[in-house]
């Protein structure tokens, strides 16, 4: 198997973080794990180091506050390039991202696609435990987004990905300036961009079952915004 790594964002996650590395590494036992901490209060940072000390394949790296998510993800994937792996995925630590999908993301990695989404818009695909207002907002911001984008792809605020080493190092990850939904969306529109092939495989999406959710109105609005501004960069020459 190529090198594979997962980076996983935490901020109080201490409640879930053993049964995600539990989950993993029980479908993909030569992956590693980056947990990216933001200062925790709950001793998340903690917990990832003990767990760093007893497996070789947990690997931690502590930042100063809670300085969000696009920016713990753009750290992650730096940390991972630099250490020459392969495979490299965005993954939640709150459980709302079942590991078992782990093994069909590689086989559409290894078949030649650069960014593999595990989506919820897709046939064999669903979400579980959402009210109508966060079904809204997912599909309503996928709709709006490939329409202005000019995508076919059918869920672009997935945070479940997994790219190749080639496509994290052409997209231009020091330009991107994203946060939430639009930190997905914008890192799908620049592989797109710049030739890269993307597959889609589908998920059941959980909502989390412990913690409290990142999701808020200004992450939606921002994304609404960043959407327009990405499409005139494209248009404008500035991206691509």
């Amino acid at each position: 198997m190529e090198r594979t790594l997962i980076v996983t964002p935490t901020y109080n996650e201490r409640d879930n973080l053993e049964a995600l590395v539990d989950g993993v590494f029980g479908v993909l036992p030569d992956a590693h794990i980056l947990v990216v901490d933001d200062a925790s209060p709950d001793g998340t940072g903690d917990l990832a180091d003990d767990m760093a000390s007893r497996d070789g394949r947990v690997h931690v790296m502590h930042r100063t506050g809670k300085l969000g998510l696009g920016t713990a993800y753009l750290a992650g994937f730096a940390w991972g390039l630099a250490r020459e792996y392969e495979y490299i995925f965005e993954m939640d630590a709150d459980l709302s991202h079942d590991p078992k999908y782990l093994p069909s993301f590689l086989e559409a990695l290894d078949g030649g696609a650069g960014l593999v989404i595990g989506s919820r818009n897709i046939p064999g695909g669903d979400v579980e435990g959402w009210g109508p207002f966060r079904h809204f907002l997912s599909k309503g911001g996928s709709l709006y987004s490939r329409t202005i984008l000019g995508l076919d792809v059918q869920d672009l605020t997935s945070g479940y990905k997994a790219f190749r080493r080639d496509v994290l190092e052409a997209i231009g990850l020091d330009d991107v300036g994203s946060e939430g939904y639009s930190f997905q969306i914008e890192l799908t529109y620049r592989a797109v961009l710049r030739g890269f092939s993307v597959a889609e495989v589908p998920i059941v999406f959980v909502d989390r079952r412990a913690g409290q959710s990142k999701m808020s109105g200004n992450i939606f609005v921002e994304a609404v915004l960043r959407v327009l501004l990405l499409r005139w960069n494209a248009l404008t020459g500035k991206l691509g």
